[in-house]
């Protein structure tokens, strides 16, 4: 071989091993107040869960009136994607939201009006669908040398909700910038640790799918159930080889199994679909709901689904 053309191969090799890192795909991030940081500032709100009362964030009073939490979710976001992180507008898809209110009726079985709640973080995610959230907390010091900020800056995976990534610290005392900008650069000696740990959780769901829960049960008017036998095996059985077939590297863990439930927990599944759209839990359930609604179990099934990473199955009617 000679010299040019060896030339030639070495340029060819590195340009498409360049090209490859350069596709590589990063998470979509969506910032948000910390639940602490909302309830010292009561921007909280009540929240009936099926009848049990619950205090959640409300976030559209946190940007009506809050005059510092849009400056610091903008630089904090601009750290990120200097960093090459897709940013959701969190302000614009709670407008969104907002203004689609109608559409966000709560789901219900036509035949006894059973209904699955949903909170309003829940349909934040299930309208930005992010990948992960960021929470931010403060806390302005006062000092002999001037203002200065202490904060935790969590990342949590939208779809389980574990912790995957942290940050804390505090800034340089000083008396000239704002409060945004101090907390700009306090996280700025942080932030590429933090982004490494995003990074390495996407990698790893990147090569081994995406985790979420999937519940399977049946209305109790249903003449079947989970043992019932269907062309010589038992529905958990064909369930059973419907999640080997169709999750990442068969990896899932079956964590309850009666008659009347099945549950799967740390199910991993692809990330995107041949068409490169993300795929969550729904999407993913709607497969399984397919398959029993065809040949040979004809069954109506109706799919319900809590946030991003849980889908419930419920066989026998819609």
């Amino acid at each position: 071989m000679n010299r040019s053309r060896f030339f030639t191969i070495v340029l060819l090799f590195f340009g498409a091993v360049s090209n490859l890192f350069a596709q590589a795909k990063k998470p979509t991030l969506m910032i948000l107040p910390s639940d602490n940081w909302c309830e010292q500032r009561f921007f909280m709100t009540e929240f009936d869960n099926q009848g049990t009362k619950q205090k959640v964030p409300n976030y559209k009073q946190v940007f009506q009136e809050d005059t510092e939490i849009g400056q610091v979710i903008s630089k904090i976001g601009s750290l990120m994607i200097d960093r090459g992180f897709p940013l959701k507008d969190v302000e614009q898809e709670l407008k969104a939201i907002e203004a689609r209110n109608a559409e966000d009726n709560m789901t219900s079985s036509t035949a006894s009006g059973a209904s699955i709640s949903e909170s309003p973080l829940d349909k934040l995610k299930n309208k930005a669908k992010a990948d992960i959230l960021i929470q931010i907390w403060w806390k302005v010091n006062k000092t002999e040398q001037g203002k200065s900020v202490s904060f935790v800056l969590e990342a949590f995976d939208a779809y389980t909700s574990k912790r995957i990534a942290s940050a804390t610290g505090n800034g340089t005392p000083n008396n000239t910038d704002i409060i945004p900008v101090l907390l700009q650069n306090a996280i700025l000696a942080n932030i590429d640790p933090f982004a490494a740990q995003l990074q390495s959780h996407f990698d790893d769901m990147f090569n081994n799918g995406r985790e979420i829960i999937l519940t399977i049960k049946k209305w109790n008017n249903w003449d079947k159930d989970m043992e019932t036998e269907i062309e010589g095996k038992e529905i958990t059985d064909h369930i059973n080889q419907w999640m080997q077939s169709n999750t990442v590297k068969g990896r899932f863990s079956m964590s309850d199994a009666s008659e009347n439930k099945i549950r799967f927990e740390q199910v991993r599944i692809p990330l995107f679909d041949a068409n490169n759209n993300a795929i969550d839990a729904r999407q993913f359930a709607k497969g399984l709901q397919k398959f029993f609604k065809a040949a040979p179990f004809n069954f109506e099934v109706k799919l319900m689904t809590r946030g991003l990473g849980e889908a419930i199955l419920v066989l026998g009617e819609k």
